[in-house]
């Protein structure tokens, strides 16, 4: 589980990301990165209504997501917040389709 210390909580936050963010997208997943003025790196994820109408199926996508995350958050440069934005078609992926994609999107953003 990723840890309370590295979640986006926080509306203004979220919206200081998305307003101030630069962007990558790989595939179905939307990745926007800008920097913060803490020690550690912090994440957030936004699956919505339209990718699935039932909540378990959004929640297992945001599990997923942020166990790939916390996986490599020590090698994750600090002083940064993320955001994951997934469209519908990731429910077609895989686990390590998905890990692939969140992957690239670390080296795209050069936050590795």
């Amino acid at each position: 589980m990723l840890p309370q210390s590295n979640r986006l909580k926080k509306k203004r936050d979220f919206d200081r990301v998305f307003k101030k963010g630069q962007g990558f997208k790989e595939d179905f997943i939307t990745f926007k990165i800008a920097k913060n003025n803490f020690k550690s790196s912090r994440f957030g994820f936004v699956v919505s209504k339209s990718f699935s109408k039932k909540a378990s199926i959004r929640n297992k996508i945001k599990r997923r997501l942020r166990e790939l995350v916390r996986v490599r958050l020590p090698e994750i440069k600090k002083g940064i917040d993320g955001i994951f934005v997934v469209a519908p078609g990731l429910k077609k992926k895989n686990f390590l389709e998905i890990k692939e994609l969140v992957e690239k999107l670390f080296r795209k953003s050069k936050i590795i």
